[in-house]
């Protein structure tokens, strides 16, 4: 027997949710906790956020921002690496790399 959904009118937002970006790097970058500078190349990311509840519009905060290792195109493919790194700590070496470019 098939069961079928019905529409109740309400709206439903998921409370947590996951978004991956490519981040670019012209020259080698060190983040804070890293023991070496990072080649330049092209990275992933993966920023995990949540709803932020009982505003009037949906808003989201940053929970955690991952980045895979080793770079997109770095030719060391196999094993990759997921680092926990901070927003305001990527935003700060990718000004960096901005200025030195």
């Amino acid at each position: 027997m098939a069961r079928t959904a019905r529409r109740t009118g309400k709206v439903a937002f998921l409370h947590n949710r996951t978004l991956e970006s490519t981040v670019r790097f012209v020259s080698p970058f060190q983040l804070a906790g890293f023991d070496a500078p990072e080649p330049a190349g092209e990275y992933r990311t993966q920023r995990e956020e949540e709803l932020i509840e009982g505003l009037s519009r949906p808003a989201w905060r940053c929970v955690s921002l991952w980045l895979f290792l080793p770079a997109i195109a770095s030719g060391r493919g196999g094993v990759q690496q997921m680092i926990r790194i901070d927003a305001g700590d990527l935003e700060t070496a990718l000004n960096k790399d901005q200025q030195t470019s």
